[in-house]
């Protein structure tokens, strides 16, 4: 029997707790709620998984939103957080992907809405190719110019520097890497690398490219490894220094 999902929620309005709290344990979901971030943190903290997935308020008691979200992906650059939150604002969702947010849902929500991306979070995972086996061998490392990208530990190592990356940040780039040399458009990478675009826009994939870009390149200004494609989006170009993949046997 496979073992349950646990998700952590850190919600102080407590009638919005109680409902998710029910509704997640009715699709079979062991759930932990909180109502502020250090008793947010003392629980994650508490076992090596941590959590599954941890739904996340921003306007909370003594520490924000935002600051438990840098924490918790300092601890976990895997686990899914999706932020839940009535802030409405552009500011408000690119700080919060900034922060290391997957996913990001104002309130009021639409209760389907919210199940089905926690459920497209949870099985991400296996989308990257961890956690279970499958038919193709997968794309462990990928090295290009003075870039190694560690697809098994979310680790990119740029000469002396190494940068752990949140779990969206390496989905994004292992489509980018995997698409060497095409010209993917945006409604593309929203399609296949988020699956869904509610409250998901094109300025949310320009974001996080531009932190992608801090990463990889000589000069993120003048970009020459992720470039743009005017009025499309994106192509990845690695192989003027014959990037090279390595997949590894067991």
């Amino acid at each position: 029997m496979s073992q349950k999902k646990h998700i952590l929620i850190v919600e102080d309005e407590e009638s919005i707790a109680e409902g998710l709290r029910f509704n997640f344990e009715q699709e079979g979901y062991d759930v932990t709620v909180v109502g502020d971030g250090r008793s947010a943190i003392q629980c994650f903290g508490k076992s090596a998984s941590g959590a599954d997935l941890v739904v996340l308020d921003l306007m909370l008691p003594g520490m924000s939103g935002y600051e438990i979200c840098r924490e918790l992906r300092g601890k976990d650059p895997r686990v899914p957080i999706l932020v839940l939150s009535a802030r409405t604002l552009s500011e408000d969702r690119s700080h919060a992907f900034d922060c290391g947010a997957d996913q990001y849902m104002t309130k009021p929500f639409a209760l389907p809405e919210l199940l089905s991306r926690v459920k497209n979070l949870l099985d991400r995972n296996a989308r990257l190719g961890v956690g279970r086996a499958v038919e193709r061998p997968q794309l462990e490392t990928f090295r290009f110019q003075d870039v190694e990208v560690d697809f098994r530990s979310f680790e990119l190592r740029r000469g002396d520097q190494v940068h752990r990356l949140t779990t969206m940040e390496m989905q994004l780039l292992k489509f980018f890497i995997e698409h060497e040399g095409e010209v993917l458009s945006r409604t593309r990478i929203l399609k296949v690398v988020w699956d869904q675009n509610a409250e998901v826009t094109t300025r949310t994939i320009d974001n996080f490219v531009l932190r992608l870009r801090k990463y990889i390149e000589n000069d993120p200004a003048d970009p020459r490894i992720l470039v743009s494609v005017r009025g499309t989006g994106y192509r990845f170009v690695a192989d003027a220094d014959g990037a090279t993949p390595f997949v590894e046997e067991e």
